[in-house]
């Protein structure tokens, strides 16, 4: 996975585009994360005890990855990912400015 937890990425398509959030969770087999604020969805919640209100929630859905790109911490810039190796460590490098992510 290109993208971690934690990462700052931008949204580059979708109702959410141009904006920029933390990465909360990443779903590898599906594909997919979670941004912080972003792609809010409505969740309707159901009383829990008697005498409570039901209520409608707003959660972060799903994103795919190949919709957002990862801001990197260096130059401030969207950047696709690349890879160099140094020793026995994979280390993730920003396109841009080749700075070590």
């Amino acid at each position: 996975m290109k993208i971690k937890k934690n990462d700052q990425v931008k949204i580059v398509i979708g109702k959410d585009s141009g904006k920029t959030g933390k990465v909360l969770r990443v779903f590898p087999k599906e594909n997919r994360l979670t941004v912080e604020g972003l792609n809010l969805v409505k969740k309707h919640m159901r009383p829990r005890r008697e005498g409570e209100q039901g209520q409608r929630v707003e959660i972060s859905g799903k994103l795919n990855i190949s919709n957002v790109m990862l801001v990197c911490p260096k130059c401030g810039k969207p950047t696709r990912v690349g890879f160099k190796v140094a020793g026995d460590k994979k280390l993730r490098v920003c396109k841009k400015c080749k700075a070590e992510l």
